[in-house]
């Protein structure tokens, strides 16, 4: 099933985000926590592409078992360092596996590369005009405290609003934790004529460690309600396992009130946070 058309129901929905093992590492536990997670009854699954040399292949095999499980899959692709013909290869394997979905990524650069690629794509809107005319629903990343390669939220907005022109269906953001953000930021989107669905991105965190790597990577905003919760219960597990879900919680049925029917929930293959999540929102979502 497309993605497009789950969104269109209307309805308030919950998907879950997994990543392949990384390099010669076992599939099972991946498997696993795909199992787990489907039994949630997520509106979709997606699939991350991995950083290593058999990434599509883990991401195909990840895709289908998802879908084996029945539920529909989107399978992240990206593009960086890809040809053209790589992309048709891909293309293919995924048309294989019935595979409906695609999101369509840039990709960083791999850190034994630098200079000139070698690809044919240089950004994702790239990579989603090579994609449209192969009948996938397509979607993209959007950020709503402005992507980290770029100065100003303006050219954020204007080079989304081009992927978009470009053919995607739908479009989620990357984690916040502060709803207010997102609101802003959706205001601005339909303001400048982005008019696609945005998937709210929710990371659950649960343990210390993650934010020092969160703040690294992506450079998000953290409440000082939430900072609170973190130096408090940050060096106590079970503790910070209680807190980050019903941050999490708080942060969905927040959404959810104020008309936000879609969110995505980056799971990092816990299969019990997304579970304990679902639970507080089963009355909610009509789990």
């Amino acid at each position: 099933m497309k993605i497009k058309d789950i969104l269109a129901s209307g309805r308030p929905t919950v998907s879950f985000e997994i990543f392949p093992p990384r390099k010669d590492a076992p599939f099972e536990p991946v498997r696993e926590a795909v199992t787990q997670l489907a039994q949630q009854r997520p509106a979709f699954m997606s699939v991350t592409y991995g950083a290593s040399g058999n990434a599509q292949a883990n991401t195909v095999q990840i895709a289908s078992f998802v879908q084996a499980c029945g539920v529909p899959a989107l399978a992240h692709l990206t593009c960086l360092t890809a040809t053209r013909g790589s992309i048709a290869g891909e293309v293919d394997a995924l048309h294989k596996a019935g595979i409906e979905n695609v999101l369509c990524l840039r990709g960083d650069l791999p850190k034994d590369v630098s200079g000139p690629t070698g690809g044919d794509f240089a950004h994702a809107v790239d990579l989603v005009r090579a994609l449209r005319p192969a009948g996938f629903c397509l979607g993209g990343a959007c950020y709503p405290e402005c992507h980290p390669e770029c100065d100003h939220m303006e050219d954020d907005i204007i080079h989304l609003r081009d992927k978009v022109a470009a053919g995607l269906d739908f479009v989620t953001t990357q984690m916040f934790f502060d709803n207010n953000i997102f609101y802003r930021y959706l205001s601005k989107l339909r303001d400048r004529g982005v008019t696609v669905p945005v998937i709210a991105g929710i990371m659950p965190v649960t343990n210390g460690r993650q934010i020092a790597r969160i703040c690294r990577i992506s450079g998000t905003y953290l409440p000082s309600r939430f900072k609170a919760i973190v130096d408090r219960y940050g060096d106590r597990p079970a503790a910070m396992l209680d807190a980050g879900v019903a941050y999490a919680t708080e942060q969905i049925v927040d959404l959810f009130a104020n008309g936000i029917n879609a969110v995505h929930i980056y799971t990092m293959n816990r299969a019990e946070v997304a579970g304990r999540i679902m639970a507080n929102l089963r009355n909610i979502v009509g789990g």
